[in-house]
C-alpha cells in the first residue's frame, strides 16, 4: 500500500488532505449536541424544534415518539410558547360556574338537575381540562370523598362570608351524614394533602432553579461493517481492504439547560461529549469513503464535554421569532428538514438520511436567524452563521472567514402535504462544502497543495406527504454550484443528491417506527476547474481533466425503532452503500448498527 501511495504521490497528498479535512468536519460541523424539543406540531420550520437538531447535525431530544399534528405556526414561535417552566392550567381540572361549560352534560341526563344545583349553588364541581364531566365514568370512594371535601370547603367559605342563609338545612344535614360515612377517606385525603405540601415545600427549597430546566440524552451505539475492498484511487491494482470494520461500542451524551424568561424568551446552553467514530484513518485511501458511511449519532470529542449551544431566542411581535448567539446558529437549527422524524437519537441511522445535506452546508456556529410566520401554513426562515467567528486575525471573524447565509420558504400545500424550498450561499476555505456527506471534498490547488476556497450556491426542495396517520412518505433534491476563489484559478464544481423515504408509525406498539430510505449522496456531476485539478479525474488517474464522477453511489437504509418505555428506545438498523465513493469497482459496504437512546 505504501508503494502504491508513493506511485501516486500527487494524488496521495490530495486524498490524505481530503480525508483529514472530512474527518475534522465530523467534529467541527457534524458532532454537535442535540437539544430538547417539546413540539407538538412540526409542519413548519425547525428553529427551536431542533433547538439544535442533532448531536450529529443537531438532534432534538424529545423525538423518541414522532408527532404528526399540524400547526399554522412555525416551530420557533410555537416552541417559545410551549417551553414554559410552569403550565398548571394544561394539567389540572377546571372549576365551572355553569353546567353549560361541561360539553358532555345534556339536559336529558338523569342527574342533570342535581349537577346543575351543585354547580350553580355551591360551585364545587370541577370539569376535566377538556371541558368534560365524564358522568358515566366509574367513581371510587376516594374520588367521591375528594368531591365531597371540595363541596365542604366551598360551603365553609360561604358560611365564613356571612352567607349562611344561602345553605339549606337539608344540605347541611346531608353533608353531616356524608362526613360521618366518609370520615376515614376524608382523613386519608387530608393526610395525603399535608404530605404533598411538605414534599412540595422541600422541592421548592432544593430545586436547581425556578426558571431553568435540564434536559438530557444519552445514546449507546453498537456498530460495525462487513469486510470490503475499495478501488481508490480508481486505477488498476489500487485496491485496499477497509481498515475500519471492527465492531465497536461507544456513547454520545448531551446535556441542555433551558432558561425561560418572563418576556417570552429563552436562553439555551448545551454540552456534548462522545467517543463514537466509524471513520477510516487518514493514512488510507478508504478515508475518502467516510462521507458515505458515517452514522447519524457518531461524534468523537474524546469523552470531553464541549459547548455546542449558547444562544438566545425571543419574539418580535407575535409572528416573528429571533435567534442569536455565539454557538449553535446554523440552517440546521433554523430550517425545517425534509423529515418530521429527523433525529440522531430516534430517527434514521445514517447521517445522510437525517436531512438534505445542503442544509448542513458549511454549518456555522455564531450568527443570527429569524422565523417569520407569514400566514397560516406559510413561513419564512433565514439565517446567517460564521464558522470561525471568534478569530480576530487571518481568514476568520464574523464576516471574514467561512460563512453561510440562507433562506427557506415552507408551506402546507394541502391538508397532508408540506413542502419547502431553500437557498444557501456559503464560503469555505478548506476545499470542502462543509457538509461531511458524500462528495464533500471538491478541490485542492497544486502545486502548493493549498486547500481551495469556494463560494457555493445551493438550491434544494423537500416534500412530505402524510398519506395516513401511520404512513409518511417524502423526499428531497439538492444541487450545489461551487466557484473557485483562489487567485490564478477559475471554474466551478456541481454536485447533486436526492432521497426518498417511507416511515411507518405505530406498527406494533404506540411510538414505534419503521423507516425505509433510498437515495443518492452528493455526487460531483461536473468539474471544470482550471489547472487540471478536477477531483473526479485525479481520483481516476486521468490527470485532473474536466468531468464528472464515473458512477453514482446508491444508499439503502432500513431501521426499526422500538420504544421500551417513554424515555428509552432501541433501534436496530442496516445500511447498504452501493458503489461507495461513486466508484462502481469498489465493493458494496454493509453497515449494521444497534442504537439505544435514553432521554431525561
Amino acid at each position: 500500500m505504501h508503494l502504491k501511495i508513493r506511485k501516486y504521490s500527487k494524488l496521495s497528498n490530495l486524498a490524505l488532505a481530503s480525508a483529514a479535512i472530512a474527518s475534522s468536519m465530523l467534529i467541527a460541523d457534524v458532532a454537535q449536541a442535540e437539544t430538547p424539543t417539546i413540539t407538538k406540531d412540526q409542519n413548519e420550520s425547525s428553529l427551536i424544534r431542533a433547538i439544535g437538531n442533532d448531536p450529529m447535525v443537531k438532534i432534538p431530544l424529545d423525538k423518541t415518539i414522532p408527532v404528526t399534528n399540524k400547526s399554522s405556526e412555525s416551530s420557533l414561535i410555537q416552541e417559545i410558547n410551549q417551553f414554559k417552566i410552569e403550565r398548571p392550567s394544561a394539567k389540572t381540572a377546571q372549576n365551572v360556574s355553569s353546567v353549560s361549560q361541561l360539553s358532555d352534560v345534556r339536559p336529558t341526563d338523569w342527574a342533570f338537575t342535581a349537577l346543575q344545583s351543585l354547580v350553580e349553588r355551591y360551585g364545587c364541581i370541577a370539569g376535566y381540562p377538556d371541558s368534560t364531566f365524564r358522568g358515566k365514568q366509574a367513581t371510587s370512594r376516594y374520588e367521591f370523598a375528594a368531591g365531597l371535601n371540595a363541596c365542604l370547603d366551598k360551603i365553609n367559605e360561604i358560611i365564613s362570608a356571612g352567607l349562611a342563609d344561602k345553605v339549606s338545612k337539608e344540605d347541611l344535614a346531608t353533608l353531616q351524614k356524608l362526613q360521618e360515612e366518609f370520615a376515614a377517606e376524608l382523613a386519608t385525603l387530608r393526610g395525603r394533602v399535608d404530605a404533598l405540601d411538605a414534599k412540595t415545600a422541600k422541592l421548592e427549597a432544593q430545586q436547581f432553579s425556578t426558571t431553568t430546566k435540564l434536559f438530557g440524552q444519552a445514546i449507546f451505539g453498537l456498530q460495525g461493517r462487513l469486510n470490503n475492498n475499495a478501488n481508490l484511487p480508481r486505477v488498476v491494482g489500487a485496491v485496499s481492504a477497509d481498515p475500519a470494520t471492527n465492531v465497536n461500542f461507544g456513547a454520545n451524551v448531551q446535556l441542555s439547560l433551558l432558561t425561560q424568561f418572563p418576556d417570552r424568551s429563552m436562553l439555551l446552553t448545551s454540552l456534548q461529549a462522545g467517543n463514537i467514530s466509524t471513520d477510516a484513518p487518514f493514512t488510507s485511501f478508504n478515508a475518502l469513503n467516510n462521507g458515505f458511511t458515517r452514522l447519524a449519532y457518531e461524534g468523537n470529542t474524546g469523552n470531553t464535554f464541549r459547548l455546542t449551544d449558547l444562544n438566545y431566542r425571543f419574539y418580535l411581535g407575535d409572528r416573528l421569532a429571533i435567534i442569536v448567539g455565539p454557538r449553535g446558529i446554523s440552517a440546521v437549527n433554523v430550517f425545517r428538514g425534509a423529515n418530521r422524524i429527523e433525529s440522531a437519537g430516534s430517527g434514521p441511522i445514517s447521517i445522510f438520511a437525517q436531512r438534505n445535506p445542503i442544509i448542513s452546508l458549511n454549518a456555522g456556529q455564531a450568527g443570527l436567524g429569524f422565523d417569520w410566520q407569514i400566514a397560516k401554513g406559510l413561513s419564512l426562515q433565514g439565517v446567517y452563521s460564521a464558522g470561525n467567528a471568534a478569530a480576530a486575525t487571518d481568514d476568520g471573524g464574523l464576516f471574514g472567514g467561512p460563512t453561510s447565509i440562507g433562506v427557506q420558504l415552507a408551506a402546507t400545500i394541502f391538508e397532508r402535504v408540506d413542502a419547502s424550498i431553500y437557498y444557501l450561499n456559503s464560503y469555505t476555505n478548506n476545499g470542502t462544502l462543509g457538509s461531511a456527506v458524500g462528495d464533500n471534498f471538491v478541490g485542492i490547488t497544486f502545486p502548493t497543495n493549498v486547500a481551495s476556497k469556494f463560494n457555493t450556491n445551493a438550491f434544494g426542495g423537500s416534500l412530505t406527504w402524510r398519506a395516513t396517520n401511520q404512513l409518511n412518505l417524502g423526499g428531497w433534491l439538492g444541487f450545489t454550484n461551487s466557484n473557485i476563489q483562489n487567485a490564478g484559478f477559475s471554474g466551478n464544481v456541481n454536485t447533486f443528491n436526492w432521497m426518498t423515504y417511507a416511515n411507518l408509525l405505530d406498527l406494533f406498539k404506540e411510538g414505534d417506527l419503521f423507516g425505509l430510505y433510498v437515495g443518492q449522496p452528493p455526487s460531483i456531476t461536473s468539474s471544470n476547474l482550471s489547472g487540471n485539478i478536477n477531483f473526479p479525474s485525479l481520483l481516476s488517474g486521468t490527470g485532473g481533466i474536466t468531468g464528472s464522477q464515473p458512477a453514482t453511489t446508491t444508499h439503502l437504509e432500513l431501521f426499526y425503532r422500538y420504544p421500551i418505555s417513554k424515555n428509552i428506545s432501541i433501534t436496530p438498523g442496516v445500511v447498504f452503500v452501493f458503489s461507495p465513493g461513486n466508484t462502481a469497482s469498489s465493493d458494496t459496504i454493509t453497515i449494521g448498527a444497534l442504537r439505544t437512546t435514553f432521554t431525561f
